[in-house]
């Protein structure tokens, strides 16, 4: 029906495995891509421009910003980050579904630039789970553990802001179920309306 693909906005707290299900996912199906970020940073060895990130200079960004040309951005650590808008437009109107794997903070931003996207947020089975997850990395202290334990209490505060929420007890679990809120998104009759008016309400 509608030939234009699916915004879909990941979030969820650190420790949480978005990232993996967002990676599986696109291993899985090719109905979906992953978006592409643009930065201030100097890129990385092997990092390749448009690829890895789209990489801009400080006035550059500022400029783009300005411009109204991101859907969402941030700045870390003295560098900017954002989700260039041209270049997920482009992909949605080539009918290709984006995925935004970005911070609560992003995902209210992209919401009130396009607010057609569907808003996914990534939980754990406990809140248990999560802290067990985080210390099973091994690569972080008691302290940063405890702050990463304190911010995503207050990312759950704005859960009632996305449209579901994903459990992700095990990854292949959690990608079944976002392709079939992918499916379920693409038959909302808002989103087909015009094409069936044409096609069958005349």
């Amino acid at each position: 029906m509608t030939k234009k693909g699916l915004l879909l906005v990941v979030s969820g707290p650190s420790g949480v495995g978005k990232g993996t299900i967002c990676k599986e996912y696109l291993s899985k199906y090719d109905d979906c891509a992953l978006s592409v970020s643009a930065t201030t940073r100097a890129p990385r060895e092997g990092e390749v421009d448009g690829v890895s990130y789209f990489f801009l200079s400080h006035d550059e960004f500022r400029k783009k910003i300005d411009a109204g040309g991101f859907l969402e951005h941030a700045v870390f650590c003295d560098n900017y980050y954002g989700t260039p808008k041209d270049a997920v437009m482009e992909k949605l109107d080539e009918g290709k579904n984006v995925i935004l794997e970005i911070e609560v903070q992003g995902a209210l931003q992209v919401r009130s630039h396009y607010p057609e996207a569907v808003f996914v947020f990534v939980i754990p089975p406990s809140m248990e789970e999560l802290e067990n997850r985080l210390r099973g990395r091994g690569t972080e202290t008691d302290d940063v553990i405890a702050k990463r334990l304190q911010r995503a209490k207050a990312e759950f505060k704005y859960i009632d802001k996305y449209n579901y929420t994903l459990t992700n007890d095990t990854v292949e679990n959690a990608v079944c179920v976002l392709h079939s809120i992918i499916e379920a998104e693409k038959c909302v009759m808002a989103r087909n309306y015009e094409y069936l008016k044409e096609e069958f309400i005349k």
